[in-house]
């Protein structure tokens, strides 16, 4: 159960920090922020960003060998770094008009896919 709460928490985090930053170009592309000076946007950023580290800190103890968890911490990275792609393949491709898969994107992700088997070879 710990791999799964691990990874729950890892996709949660990742959605917070999807939005963290890239949230803010979408909100200037729908005229919400556009005016808003700078710090205001870091200011939002980072309102988020607190609920992205609230996640993805225990997520990493979790999910830890050396706290009893069933990654080691280059496992851990490789699935946050997966998980990060695919949230944000998914973000900009529903919610940004323009941004599109193409064929090279494809490949990337196979060698994600790749990366992930290898991490996990004994």
């Amino acid at each position: 159960m710990k791999a799964f709460y691990t990874i729950l928490l890892l996709i949660v985090s990742n959605i917070f920090m999807t939005f963290a930053w890239y949230g803010h170009l979408k909100l200037q592309d729908m005229k919400i922020s556009t005016h808003w000076p700078l710090y205001a946007v870091i200011l939002f950023s980072w309102s988020i960003a607190l609920a992205e580290y609230a996640c993805q800190v225990p997520a990493n103890r979790l999910g830890f060998q050396g706290n009893g968890g069933p990654f080691s911490l280059m496992q851990l990275k490789v699935i946050q770094e997966v998980i990060t792609l695919v949230i944000f393949t998914l973000f900009s491709t529903l919610l940004f008009k323009g941004e599109a898969l193409h064929w090279n994107h494809l490949a990337a992700f196979a060698c994600l896919i790749l990366a992930v088997y290898f991490v996990f070879m004994k």
